[in-house]
Order: structure tokens, then C-alpha cells, then sequence
């Protein structure tokens, strides 16, 4: 009778060694990840430290202005690069074209609970990127403080309260610790803090009787969704400007994706879906392809840069522009120079 033939001491001995070496690779693998976590966490905490530039002790000079819409006019201030230097803490937090796959990882980390609780399992680090809207950042710190519906909706109605009564555009970018067991009226009152020492201190009644600061935030929110860094935002700014000083519908495809992100995001899809030649024909107040003039509120919640970019265009005589897809900004005076450019940098 045939019998199964055993396995020979040599086969044996190298199947173990195999079984090991798998075994300590796997093991080395989830260490390397376990310490690149919690070496992120210390950076994501670390960053957190910083105290926003304006306090009770430091009175912040006015934001810089350098437009009048009243006779349609732009007038570059050359205070800007300076002010922004000395007195602005950036928080253009969005990723963009550019980011490292780090920071890209990092922004999204910080939205995890599970990875929040790696080192510091008694506070909660809640992140606002920048150009996002009131329902993502809801939604996201609903997740980590583990809020009920009805508590989401307390976030985000007691943050009305603040003025202007916007739902977008307040929320001020940037990273806020706070208790595990926060509460919406906690979280809200610390988020309406932060934009009232950034923004709302240096928005004089001066500034305010030229720009309301609604119309800036709204201008703001627009430049933060269709801008890479501040040196775009400024142009972008002026192409607006001249746009409203022409009557000219603004057309930006930003204000067709929040169109449509609310009932994208319903059906599972994105809060900012890509926009669609018949997005286009949406019937929304917040359509610039089909009403002339600013939509009616904030479309999201910009950076202080943007807020700054909003309030002091680049004088030009761009009415279009683009970015190629390695984030290169391009605008023209003439819808033809526009289109001959697409051709050639959007092959």
C-alpha cells in the first residue's frame, strides 16, 4: 500500500525559516506604520499649539483695501506683501496641486477618530480645511465628537447666530483642540472665536462701508475654491472685480458644484461633484452662468488669505482665466485669447 511520503527534514526546516521571515516582515511592517501614526499625530497636535496671531494684548492694523466699488475702480495697495508678512498666519489649508502625498494624508487622518485617539485619547484635534462647506465640517466633527443629528444641526444653528447671518464663510480654517466630550455650543462658540479674532477685529467700519464684509466673505469664498496659492487668488480677484464692475455674470464653475453638491452629497456623491456641461442650466440663485452679480451667500468657508485676496484685486484686464494640470494660472483680457489658450496648455 502507497503511503504519503513525510516531509523530509531539509524541506521542513526551510518552510519554517519562511514562515518566520514572513511572520517578522509582517510584524516590522505594522510597526513602521504604528510609529509613522503616531510621529504624524505628534505633528498634527504640535500644530495645534500655535495661538492664532491676533489675541486680547495685540491690536492687528486694519486689512489692507485696495478696491472701490463704488467707482468701479482698483488700486493696487502696496502695503499687501508686508501685511501679509507681519501680520497674517496663513491658513490656506486646503490641499492642492503641489501638496505632498504627506500632506494630503495628514488632512485626512485628522478626520479619523480612531486615529485621534493614538496619543492623546482625552482631546480631539478638529481640522476645517479651507474652501470647505458648513456640512463637511459638521459632518466631520459630528464624527469625531460622535454628535447626534440633532447636535450637528445645534453646530451649525448656533453659528447663524454670529454675524453675518451666513451658514458658510465664518468657519475659520485651521486646526482647534478641544475636549473629547465637546458639545456643539462649545465647538461653536470656539470656531465663532477665532474668526472674530482673525477677520472681524480687523474689519473696520471703514473697510465695512466700502466692501461689506458679507460681499468679501462671498468673493473670499469664491477665490478659495478656484485658487492654488495667494499669487492666484489676487488675479482671480481682479477677474471678479472687473466682471462686476462690467455687469458681467461672473460664470464660475465653483458656484455650480454647490449647486449640485447638496443633492450629490444625498445620493452619495461628493459636496463639490465636477462640474457638467449641464450644471450649466441649474436652477439655483447660486448659479453665476444664469444671474448676474454675487450668489447670495458664501459658497464656503475661505482663508484669511483669501478674505485679504477679496479686498485687494490685481489690477488687470484679465475677464478669463484657467489652470493647467499641473496648477499653472492663466488669464486673458478676450474669450478668444481664452479658448486659443485652453487649446494650447489643455491639450
Amino acid at each position: 500500500m502507497l503511503t504519503k511520503p513525510l516531509l523530509t527534514p531539509s524541506r521542513s526546516t526551510t518552510m519554517f525559516r519562511v514562515t518566520i521571515w514572513f511572520l517578522v516582515g509582517i510584524g516590522a511592517c505594522c510597526c513602521v506604520v504604528t510609529l509613522f501614526l503616531l510621529d504624524t499625530k505628534i505633528t498634527v497636535f504640535s500644530s495645534t499649539n500655535t495661538p492664532p496671531l491676533n489675541t486680547t494684548e495685540i491690536a492687528l492694523p486694519p486689512l489692507p483695501i485696495g478696491v472701490d466699488p463704488i467707482a468701479k475702480l482698483i488700486e493696487e495697495n502696496p502695503e499687501v506683501d508686508s501685511y501679509m508678512n507681519a501680520f497674517v498666519a496663513s491658513n490656506h489649508t486646503k490641499p492642492a496641486v503641489g501638496d505632498s502625498w504627506f500632506d494630503r494624508t495628514l488632512a485626512r487622518l485628522s478626520e479619523l477618530d480612531w486615529y485621534q485617539n493614538l496619543a492623546t485619547p482625552a482631546t480631539r484635534i478638529l481640522v476645517i480645511q479651507s474652501g470647505e462647506r458648513h456640512e463637511e465640517i459638521a459632518r466631520n466633527f459630528a464624527r469625531i465628537l460622535r454628535w447626534s443629528n440633532e447636535e450637528k444641526a445645534l453646530f451649525t444653528d448656533r453659528l447663524m447666530d454670529e454675524v453675518p447671518a451666513v451658514k458658510d464663510g465664518k468657519l475659520y480654517p485651521g486646526r482647534y483642540v478641544v475636549q473629547s466630550n465637546a458639545g456643539p455650543e462649545e465647538v461653536a462658540v470656539a470656531v465663532a472665536d477665532r474668526f472674530n479674532a482673525e477677520v472681524r477685529t480687523r474689519y473696520t467700519d471703514e473697510i465695512a462701508k466700502t466692501v461689506p464684509l458679507k460681499d468679501a466673505l462671498i468673493i473670499a469664498s469664491l477665490i478659495e475654491r478656484e485658487a492654488y496659492d495667494f499669487t492666484d487668488m489676487r488675479y482671480i480677484s481682479g477677474v471678479i472685480w472687473n466682471r462686476l464692475f462690467m455687469g458681467m455674470r461672473l460664470q464660475i464653475d465653483a458656484t455650480l458644484q454647490y449647486a449640485r453638491g447638496e443633492q450629490s452629497a444625498a445620493l452619495g456623491g461628493r459636496y463639490w461633484p465636477v462640474p457638467r456641461p449641464e450644471d450649466k442650466f441649474i436652477k439655483s440663485p447660486f448659479n453665476t452662468y444664469q444671474h448676474a452679480g454675487l450668489p447670495p451667500a458664501p459658497i464656503a468657508n475661505p482663508s484669511i488669505d483669501a478674505i485679504i485676496a477679496a479686498l485687494n484685486p490685481r489690477e488687470t484686464d484679465c475677464l478669463f482665466y484657467y489652470h493647467t494640470d499641473d496648477g499653472t494660472f492663466y488669464c486673458n483680457a478676450t474669450y478668444e485669447a481664452h479658448v486659443a489658450g485652453i487649446k494650447q496648455h489643455l491639450k
